[in-house]
């Protein structure tokens, strides 16, 4: 029985253009993240049997697959919701008018203004070095808002740390529409940000309760 499921998208295939055009996100969606999907659930499947014959060569490679395929479907479970229509809301920066003036104290809290963070967070996700992703996470630790580069999938991030909003900087991501210019995708990202849902995932990630003490 599948563990995984691909998670149906907030909105339809053209709901953000001019940003992101319908056949990326159908592409991107139906075929690259339910990708994802699968490959979680057949290395499941695989580590089981391993489990079953108690035979383990294949572990490394599996346990890899696992983390890979794993965090691919988590952080495009993240992105779809990240965003948001321009007529819809999406956009802009984080505004107290809007609900979400706590997200944006975190921010400036963190970053010294949205305008210094929007500058590190378009920058850690336009260089990445081959497939990744710029990720804004909270680090409960310390309580602070953090950027992220994530390689790959789940490469370079700080344990504990929650994603709450995920640039996808993956070739798959924007290729079709702005070929090799993955700065002005990125910057063109910024128009359908879905506050709102970022703010959500901040509120739920600062009420958890940190594990670790020092």
């Amino acid at each position: 029985m599948a563990i995984y499921t691909l998670p149906e998208l907030p909105y339809d295939y053209a709901a953000l253009e001019p940003v992101i055009n319908p056949q990326i996100i159908e592409l991107h969606h139906d075929k690259h993240h339910a990708a994802y999907v699968k490959g979680a659930n057949d290395t499941l499947e695989q580590l089981e049997e391993a489990r079953e014959k108690d035979a383990w060569g294949a572990i490394n490679g599996l346990e890899k697959n696992l983390a890979f395929h794993l965090s691919g479907h988590i952080l495009h479970s993240i992105y779809w919701n990240n965003m948001n229509s321009p007529k819809d809301g999406g956009g802009g920066e984080p505004l107290a008018a809007d609900g979400v003036g706590d997200l944006a104290d975190a921010i400036t809290e963190s970053f010294g203004s949205f305008a210094k963070f929007k500058a590190q967070l378009t920058k850690a996700s336009a260089t990445t070095q081959g497939s990744g992703w710029g990720v804004l996470a909270y680090e409960p630790i310390s309580g602070r808002l953090i950027v992220e580069q994530v390689y790959d999938h789940q490469g370079n991030v700080g344990q504990g740390s929650v994603p709450v909003l995920v640039f996808d900087a993956w070739e798959h991501a924007f290729y079709l529409q702005y070929k090799n210019q993955k700065v002005d995708f990125i910057e063109a990202m910024w128009q359908v940000v879905n506050w709102q849902d970022v703010n959500k995932r901040y509120q739920a990630a600062k009420a958890s309760i940190p594990l670790i003490s020092f």
